[in-house]
């Protein structure tokens, strides 16, 4: 058994997220297996850009609430309690409500590529 002290909070990279949102990091996996674990606090309107998963990610909101979207698919509203599982290879962004905080722990199995960051329009479903 080890025990770890958690590392110092770092802030979203601006190339990766639109507005601020901070990043706990809490476990990567010890073996073969490609997984990283964090807690991602965003305040309001913060969210990440558009990226994908080489295997998947699965997001637990524990307060707050926020939005999700899949490329293509509407903007969901998700609250603490929620769980959101992306499959691997499927575009997607998530962040806070425009007037409330969101934290969720994020588990993410495999490689992360970001695109483009969400637009003003993509974040309220405006977009076509």
């Amino acid at each position: 058994m080890e025990l770890l002290r958690g590392s110092a909070t770092t802030k979203g990279p601006a190339e990766f997220f639109t507005g601020e949102a901070f990043i706990d990091r809490i476990a990567q996996g010890q073996g073969p297996t490609p997984i990283t674990v964090g807690s991602v606090h965003f305040t309001p309107c913060s969210r990440t850009g558009w990226h994908v998963h080489s295997i998947g990610q699965t997001l637990f909101v524990i307060e707050g609430e926020g939005r999700v979207q899949a490329r293509g698919g509407p903007v969901h509203t998700i609250v603490a309690g929620d769980i959101v599982r992306a499959p691997g290879g499927e575009w997607h962004w998530h962040g806070a409500a425009p007037d409330r905080f969101m934290t969720h722990l994020t588990v993410t199995e495999g490689t992360t590529e970001f695109g483009d960051l969400v637009t003003d329009e993509e974040y309220r479903g405006d977009a076509a």
